[in-house]
């Protein structure tokens, strides 16, 4: 079996890159609790609060700071930015029906095959037609965030049990 080497990420896009390891980790988490027939709406807590802190952020930063780099008509840009739209709309649905495990199942593949696609797709893109000028301006930009304490959740519901 052939090895893939990992992708050498510049600094403006690994920190982007490093976030979609936590978002997969959420997704690891919500299948992990449907497996283990968790109450779908501890699940859903979780996922909004995910949501709120963490991947909405995440999702601003990408649209300001690397969509907005390539041109409005970019098909990898239009993809990116339609897929944001489906995730706010899954979360719109999820705050109006908490206890639907097919939408967190939906959720949930929905937001790895977007992950999948930026790493894969989307990012190598960005990389290879972004000038270093303009990279260094976006790794710069991302440094001078601040960076919030992340909020400690104490429902491991993905462990099983109450």
């Amino acid at each position: 079996m052939e090895k893939t080497k990992p992708i050498k990420r510049s600094a403006a896009i690994a920190e982007f890159s490093r976030d979609h390891h936590f978002v997969l980790l959420l997704i690891w988490k919500i299948r992990e609790g449907l497996k283990k027939t968790i109450e779908a709406e501890r699940i859903s807590k979780y996922v909004l609060h995910y949501f709120e802190t963490e991947l909405m952020p995440h999702f601003k930063g990408e649209e300001e700071l690397l969509y907005s780099k390539i041109h409005s008509d970019n098909k990898l840009r239009i993809q990116a930015e339609e897929e944001h739209k489906t995730i706010y709309k899954l979360i719109s649905d999820l705050k109006i029906n908490p206890s639907d495990k097919s939408l967190l199942q939906n959720f949930a593949d929905t937001l790895e095959k977007h992950v999948r696609f930026e790493e894969r797709q989307l990012f190598n893109f960005l990389q290879d037609n972004i000038s270093e000028t303009e990279l260094s301006k976006i790794a710069a930009a991302l440094q001078a965030r601040e960076h919030e304490e992340e909020s400690v959740w104490t429902d491991a519901f993905w462990i099983g049990g109450k």
